[in-house]
């Protein structure tokens, strides 16, 4: 009998420096959108989370799941680790909550980076009043089954962005952002770049000196 459907793959060993993921937490999600041609993004779901809670930065550990069903979610949750950030994929469906309040407690204390969730959460007052990040589709006061199939350390899809384990995961009050594990180094550089050439921006709008040559240029361009 095939063990598709409850397989749990191992890690592979990660390529990411921890300073790297302590700089993506300087830098937004839309910056490093822009860094990556506006291609590399979650699309679709909303910070559940206090306004003021921290960037959300980890790698992704991963888990796909049956629409309404956490079995694998709370395994994933009992082999995380530190600085990981949970991205489940349960098809955008919102008919059961998948996590809520006690799930987000127990990963919090594991040190778990947040919950990136393609469906529904519950206990969404306790999130909001939180520092821990959670990212999710949906509310249900619906209780999740726990009967699987579901698996851990897969590809994934969220949001129109597939997701591998290991990914760097950005999250703010603009939304998610998935960066991959081998491009983290090149993506960081260019992103904090855009950062100061944004800031060098500001500082000439503040002072009237803003000029947008390039406007004209396409406007032209179109016009013939």
């Amino acid at each position: 009998m095939s063990s598709i459907g409850f397989r749990i793959l191992d890690r592979a060993p990660s390529i990411l420096a921890p300073e790297t993921l302590a700089k993506f937490a300087t830098v937004g999600a839309a910056q490093i959108s822009d860094c990556m041609g506006r291609l590399y993004g979650v699309v679709g779901l909303l910070p559940r989370h206090a306004p003021t809670a921290a960037r959300m930065v980890g790698v992704a550990l991963t888990v796909k799941t049956r629409p309404g069903d956490n079995l694998m979610i709370h395994k994933a949750i009992s082999l995380s680790q530190p600085g990981e950030v949970l991205v489940v994929d349960a098809g955008g469906d919102l008919t059961n909550a998948l996590v809520g309040e006690l799930m987000a407690m127990e990963a919090q204390r594991r040190g778990m980076a947040g919950f990136v969730i393609d469906g529904a959460v519950r206990d969404v007052d306790v999130f909001a009043q939180g520092d821990f990040p959670c990212f999710a589709r949906g509310v249900s006061h619906r209780g999740p089954y726990k009967d699987g199939p579901g698996e851990i350390n897969v590809p994934v899809s969220i949001g129109g962005q597939v997701v591998f384990p290991g990914d760097v995961i950005v999250g703010d009050a603009d939304g998610l952002v998935v960066i991959p594990a081998a491009h983290a180094e090149g993506v960081l550089a260019d992103a904090l770049k855009k950062e100061q050439d944004e800031a060098k921006t500001k500082e000439k709008i503040l002072a009237g000196t803003y000029t947008k040559p390039w406007m004209d240029e396409i406007l032209a361009a179109r016009r013939g």
